[in-house]
């Protein structure tokens, strides 16, 4: 690794914690803990699912799901299903609650990111661009 490139590294890890931070006091509902909140994000992306595959997709052990899922259910935020063919299974789906606090969160961060990106040139949007490609690549590499 060049010299250039540690520099780089530390700046990229610095500004990602900047942003992180910021996107976070954005938040609608601070009751809602991140880990919890990723969960509802995955389910609004991906639908309904079991315990099972949502610990797999936010790589957690299942018995931390559980947790979290049951959290989640006392909040009004999800709801446990029979398995339509297992029934040893549940599926876990978002409750309207749960769907209109992924709204509530998202339009609140993409709003703070608009304001912030609408000062730029589209030089800088096009570089900007590219760059996300390259971070979710390299993310994606790792996992």
């Amino acid at each position: 690794m060049t010299t250039d490139t540690r520099a780089l590294a530390s700046d990229l890890s610095l500004a990602v914690v900047r942003l992180t931070r910021h996107l976070r006091g954005r938040r609608v509902d601070a009751q809602v803990s991140l880990t919890q909140l990723s969960a509802l994000a995955t389910l609004a992306r991906d639908g309904a699912m079991t315990p099972g595959n949502l610990a797999a997709r936010e790589k957690v052990q299942p018995p931390s799901m559980t947790r979290v899922i049951a959290s989640l259910v006392e909040l009004g935020l999800v709801e446990r299903a029979p398995h339509p063919t297992d029934g040893r299974q549940i599926i876990v789906t978002l409750s309207d609650a749960g769907h209109a606090l992924i709204a509530d969160e998202t339009h609140a961060r993409e709003a703070w990111m608009n304001e912030r990106l609408s000062g730029l040139d589209e030089s800088q949007l096009k570089t900007l661009r590219d760059a996300v490609g390259i971070i979710t690549s390299i993310v994606a590499e790792s996992e």
